[in-house]
């Protein structure tokens, strides 16, 4: 099966990508505050490592996940443990985890497939686990200027979705910033509770 584009993007630029200057999300911190010390952390889309490794430096349990063979293996090299080469749909644990971290992945999920995602990673959480999940804001789906695909929903999208899905203390948050692409852009903070 051919890769589409998000994915050849990211195998082929993986080393690029992932040794870029890139400070650490500013929510991390407050993910992990709302966490047990040691607690299991599953990340979704760990990109480069980056934040897997910061987890990990602080004395939590990770399980770095990414759906491109070469990122997965630019993580390793930083973080030095195996990352799983997962792509969100084939996510499949029972109340496995404390928290997800989801820091500009899900944002590539289809559409039409994001509750199903979103009941995958509900599943793996143990009651009261925490996902963080940030999205780039918009209205219709479409492609960056790398070709890579995004679902870009709105916030009120997403409050509906999640709590149609059984989440609760959900908390949307919207916010300006940028990209890899370097173009202005309106991102949304998810943090829910299952």
């Amino acid at each position: 099966m051919p890769l589409d584009r998000t994915s050849a993007f990211y195998e082929e630029n993986a080393e690029t990508y992932a040794k870029r200057v890139r400070s650490l999300p500013k929510q991390l911190d407050g993910f992990l505050a709302g966490l047990a010390p040691g607690a299991a952390i599953l990340e979704l889309g760990c990109g480069g490592g980056q934040d897997s490794a910061y987890m990990l430096a602080h004395g939590f349990d990770v399980t770095p996940t990414d759906g491109s063979t070469e990122l997965a293996r630019q993580a390793e090299a930083l973080i030095g443990r195996p990352v799983r080469v997962m792509l969100f749909q084939e996510l499949d644990a029972d109340s496995a985890f404390d928290g997800v971290w989801a820091h500009a992945s899900l944002l590539h999920v289809p559409r039409s497939e994001l509750p199903d995602v979103f009941a995958r990673i509900r599943r793996a959480l143990r009651t009261g686990g925490i996902i963080h999940a940030t999205f780039k804001a918009g209205e219709a789906e479409g492609h960056d200027g790398f070709g890579r695909y995004y679902n870009y929903p709105s916030a009120d999208g997403l409050l509906a979705l999640l709590t149609k899905g059984g989440w609760r203390d959900i908390t949307i948050e919207e916010n300006d910033g940028g990209g890899y692409d370097g173009e202005p852009t309106r991102w949304i903070t998810v943090m829910a509770h299952r």
